[in-house]
């Protein structure tokens, strides 16, 4: 049976999860790893029924490196935001919320939302990186400072308009990222605007 779910290690270990599975060996530093499992997609029944499978799997068969991952019932927009707050102070991206009793979609789905916070932030435009692909002959990316001396490039959030005009370096622009990295790097930078 196919299931859905991904490979965790623990809040805000994500780097040393990366490094572990990109080792593609098998070394003892495997069994910090984890499959946590949200869904079970070939099952054709509505998504409580999907998720009483997946625990009654897990807990049946008690298995030393997967666990079945932990729903609860959206009560409202305040108990949303609070619940929000509270993954993300705990170091989480964000919510999945799927529509009660909605079978499995793959791909995009407008019955699995993810909800999450976004922070802007200004930084220095240093140079424009050339695109590949579609964006051959134009701006790909820019390649951006912080205040602090961060360097990190941002791809994507620009019009076809402003990759052809994009901002001239040495200006400043504004971007939305979701955390910063160990590093201090803003994680899946995307372009709002040229400051005014």
């Amino acid at each position: 049976m196919p299931l859905d779910g991904e490979l965790w290690l623990d809040r805000k270990k994500f780097q040393r999860t990366v490094s572990i599975v990109r080792r593609q060996d098998k070394s003892d530093h495997w069994k910090e790893i984890r499959y946590v499992i949200f869904d079970a997609p070939k099952l054709e029944q509505k998504f409580e029924k999907r998720l009483e499978f997946v625990r009654e799997l897990v807990e049946g068969k008690k298995l030393a490196h997967a666990l079945a991952h932990g729903h609860e019932l959206c009560k409202g927009i305040d108990h949303l935001r609070m619940e929000l707050a509270r993954l993300e102070a705990l170091g989480g991206e964000g919510l999945m919320m799927r529509k009660a009793g909605s079978k499995y979609e793959s791909g995009r789905s407008s019955t699995l939302l993810k909800v999450k916070t976004f922070h802007d932030a200004e930084a220095r435009v240093l140079k424009h990186l050339p695109g590949a692909g579609r964006h051959k002959g134009r701006m790909g990316a820019l390649q951006v400072e912080l205040e602090d001396g961060t360097m990190f490039s941002v791809g994507t959030g620009f019009s076809d308009a402003e990759r052809a005009n994009p901002p001239a370096v040495g200006s400043m622009i504004t971007f939305r990222y979701q955390e910063l990295s160990e590093a201090g790097v803003p994680r899946f930078p995307s372009y709002v605007g040229a400051r005014g």
